[in-house]
């Protein structure tokens, strides 16, 4: 096999959460210039069809199911109607996250909750929804999306709930890849830094010290940027890598 040939993801069905705009978009993109039918996972109707017709340009099979992944009944409806649709999931991308930039003592209950069930527990809810039908199938990826952020404290803004949530996601990548490699599931993470989405105003004047000439590269990334290591990670080129948290920061955290 040539060595380019281990990336491919052709015959693989991959979901994608949160999959309608910024780097979900990139992802469920580069995933099927991969070779992958690709659903995604959003709650906004007219974005989800955009994507999935730039999926089918591609020549793939795409697919969209608006779900709220924080409540387990309707992830567990989400799951079984891609497996159904697509022949099954060997590849998920718990990628759907929200940051809120606010000091710790100004959080509301309600607003750290948000964070957790987002960031964390519709990781958990997505994870341990689709792994059965993996341990069936004899296999199968998860990629999640961590941040830089689970190591270091951003700066100038607060954000501790974000922080500790993607803290979190590190971890239990780790814990689901240990409990999980006897079933032939490879469960690692990404750990971006600053990129240009909507979500994220990177080129916003008041963050460009902190933000952008901090990093060695003195520059933000694109969502296209990060979504060729979610591709690695999803295909047989990374087939001895779990558990790993791969960093993609500019050098962000070397200082």
């Amino acid at each position: 096999m040539n060595v380019l040939d281990t990336f491919g993801l052709t015959g693989r069905r991959a979901l994608v959460t949160g999959g309608n705009r910024g780097l979900g978009r990139a992802f469920a993109l580069a995933l099927a210039e991969a070779g992958a039918d690709v659903a995604i996972a959003a709650r906004d109707g007219e974005r989800n069809a955009a994507v999935v017709a730039e999926i089918e340009a591609r020549g793939r099979r795409g697919l969209a199911v608006e779900a709220d992944i924080t409540a387990p009944d309707d992830v567990r409806r989400l799951v079984a109607d891609v497996a159904g649709e697509l022949g099954g999931i060997d590849v998920l991308v718990n990628n759907a996250g929200v940051a809120i930039h606010r000091p710790a003592l100004e959080i509301p209950p309600e607003e750290w909750q948000q964070v957790i069930d987002l960031n964390l527990t519709a990781l958990w809810n997505c994870s341990t929804a689709v792994a059965p039908g993996m341990i069936d199938a004899g296999g199968g990826v998860i990629v999640n999306v961590g941040s830089m952020s689970a190591q270091i404290v951003n700066r100038p803004q607060w954000q501790a709930s974000y922080n500790a949530s993607k803290a979190a996601v590190h971890h239990l990548t780790r814990s689901l890849a240990a409990e999980w490699a006897p079933y032939g599931i490879r469960v690692n993470a990404i750990a971006p830094g600053y990129v240009k989405t909507d979500m994220s105003p990177v080129d916003q004047p008041q963050f460009r010290q902190n933000w952008i000439l901090d990093a060695p590269l003195q520059r933000y990334a694109t969502p296209e940027e990060i979504a060729p290591s979610v591709v690695y990670l999803a295909s047989p080129a990374s087939s001895f890598m779990t558990g790993s948290v791969l960093l993609i920061d500019g050098g962000y955290s070397v200082f």
